[in-house]
């Protein structure tokens, strides 16, 4: 049987525009993508909003921040920026 001990967690990683700096110690974050309509194939952009984890509140609204997995820090909050 294998030893689970040694192996790392693939931690999901993504990139986005910060909306929002407004609350302390955390920013919003929209990430872009594009998807494909199954029938008509035309292809349009749907954006989700993160609530994501900066604890030294450096992140402005506009700046562009990679964030990535973590365990749970609130109610909403499982990410923090990279």
């Amino acid at each position: 049987m294998e030893n689970n001990k040694n192996k790392k967690p693939i931690k999901r990683t993504f990139q986005g525009i910060v909306v929002s700096d407004k609350m302390n110690k955390t920013i919003v974050v929209r990430v872009d993508r594009i998807k494909c309509h199954p029938k008509y194939k035309k292809r349009y952009k749907v954006s989700k909003r993160y609530k994501v984890h900066d604890s030294e509140n450096k992140c402005k609204t506009g700046d562009k921040v990679t964030f990535v997995e973590c365990r749970p820090l609130s109610k909403e909050k499982r990410w923090r920026v990279k």
